[in-house]
This record gives C-alpha cells, structure tokens and sequence, in this order.
C-alpha cells in the first residue's frame, strides 16, 4: 500500500483536529496557522485546505437513480426521545418484485459534529455496494446538524452523552426491526462514531453482527467482554493515541471469543478516511479500509 502524504506539515493537520474537537476556537485556530504561512502560503489557504469541501468529495450525489432515500424520525424513549437520521436503500431491492427485498443493515454514526453531508455520502455508499444504512444525527434534540461543522461540534457538546448512545442504540433496534432488513445488522463510525460502533457491539451483544470503527474510542473492560459481534479496527499510524488503544483492545476481545481484526495504516491520520477533508484524507489507507468493511460486513451479515 502507497501512502498518501498531507502537502501540509502534520502540526498543522493535528491542529485542525484539536480545533475541530472543540479544543480551541475558531480565532484561535486561524492565529495559530500563521507559524506556517510560509512560502506564499497564507493562513487562510491553509484552512481551507485543511476544512471540509463536501461537494467536491461526494462519491454518490442525493439524486442518483441507483438509490432510494428519506429522512426518517423514530422513537428513542430512553435517549432524547426521538432521533432523525438518514435512510439509503438500492433500488434495484425495491423493483425486483412486489415485495422490497430483505438486505442487511448498517448503522453509519458520525464525528462529532453531527451528521454531516460527508455522513450522509457515506451512507448512500453502502446502498451501492447492496446494503441499506441508516445515518442518525446525534444532534436531533437540538434541532440537527446545522450546515457547519464547527457550529455542529458546539451544539454536540450541548448534547446528553449517555442519552445520545442511547438514541444510536434505538437507531440500531429500529433498523433491526424493519420489514425490508434481514435482521443482520452492522454499524461503522468514525471518531465519536467509532466509539459508538464499538459500545454497540458491547450493549447488543448477539443482535448485531459486525462492527467496523474508524480511530473510535473503546468500551470499558467489563462491557468488551459481552461482545459477541466480528469486531474489525481501523486507525492511522499518526493518531497514536487511539492507534495505542488497539493491542489491549485486541486482547480482550479475544479473551471474550469475539473474532476481531485491527489495522494501523502507515502515514494516516486521525481522519484519515474522510475524503472532504482532503488535508487528512489518506485515499490509499481509505480505500483499503473501506474494501475491508465491505468484504467483512459481506462475511459476518450476509451468512
């Protein structure tokens, strides 16, 4: 695998992932790029080579004809109530017959801030490749992800964390339970998504079948050992922080008879699967990551 390296300095790439997880605010994420405005670059380019562009990394456009898609409420009662999110389905399962053919599911949970358009693309991705996702947007209680990444990281930390798992969690259930799903359900997220891919496996136990987290947090030991679903890890060899977390994390899932597999992709970043961020985008690691997910929730959701 080629790695794919930032044409930024990576202090410069961990300070945007230091402002985007509420570390700093705005301000003072533009006062402190100017140490590397050198060689006729300015600080303002650097931001926005290092902030989200969502038009120019969508893989699947909202209308393409090969996908069926809506926004859907649901029932949360021990969350924040109800949780909206977005529901992808392929076409082509829908116009086979007269019923909706039954496809696996996947739960695809944001970063912390909300499920952006990013979110929502990767979604209709996992339609193409003949599942149907459901994105939920840990922020419906206080009104939604509104159109800006770092309005939405405010707004996330506005949020009940238990409660916010707990609207994941029925999120879950729902897909789970719906008519044109098989009943084998996976989840994959990235970041806080990550985490919760993970304290999904932990809290549904036999009813979730696989989980794919990218450079997520971990549950605690005593909620690892209740986790019955194929568990695959995803983080760059420059997030050493959550990289780190892998080796204990693997040998508790072993000891709990979970099958599991972890991959630490050279030159990546934190973030380095999201496309729209291009600074921290790392196609060769994203790719092989996302071809992993697919070919292992294919193993473990479609028996």
């Amino acid at each position: 695998m080629e790695p794919t390296k930032s044409k930024l300095p990576l202090e410069a790439v961990q300070l945007y992932n230091t402002f985007i997880h509420g570390g700093m605010s705005r301000r003072d994420f533009m006062n402190s790029l100017q140490k590397y405005a050198v060689g006729g670059l300015t600080a303002a380019a650097i931001a926005q080579a290092l902030l989200p562009n969502y038009a120019a990394a969508q893989q699947v456009s909202p209308t393409d004809n090969r996908i069926k898609a809506s926004y859907e409420t649901i029932p949360s009662p021990n969350g924040n109530g109800t949780i909206r999110g977005y529901l992808v389905r392929p076409i082509s399962a829908d116009t086979r017959g007269a019923m909706p053919t039954k496809l696996p599911g996947v739960i695809v949970v944001h970063e912390n801030r909300g499920l952006n358009p990013h979110i929502e693309d990767v979604a209709r991705r996992f339609a193409m490749a003949n599942f149907m996702a459901f994105a939920p947007d840990g922020l419906t209680s206080v009104g939604g992800f509104p159109g800006d990444d770092y309005k939405g990281g405010q707004l996330f930390s506005k949020v009940n964390g238990p409660k916010m798992l707990e609207d994941m969690i029925a999120a879950a259930q729902w897909l789970k339970a719906r008519a044109d799903c098989t009943g084998k359900i996976c989840a994959t997220g990235f970041c806080y998504g990550g985490g919760v891919s993970n304290n999904l496996a932990a809290r549904l136990g036999s009813d979730i079948a696989a989980v794919a987290p990218f450079y997520g947090g971990t549950p605690q030991a005593a909620d690892i050992a209740k986790i019955k679903a194929a568990v695959l890890v995803h983080h760059g060899a420059l997030d050493t922080r959550t990289a780190a977390s892998w080796g204990p994390y693997e040998t508790a899932l072993k000891a709990a008879g979970a099958p599991c597999e972890g991959h630490i992709y050279p030159d990546a970043v934190h973030g380095f699967h999201c496309d729209a961020t291009p600074e921290r985008y790392n196609k060769a690691a994203a790719e092989f990551a996302w071809n992993r997910t697919i070919e292992w929730f294919n193993q473990y959701a479609r028996a």
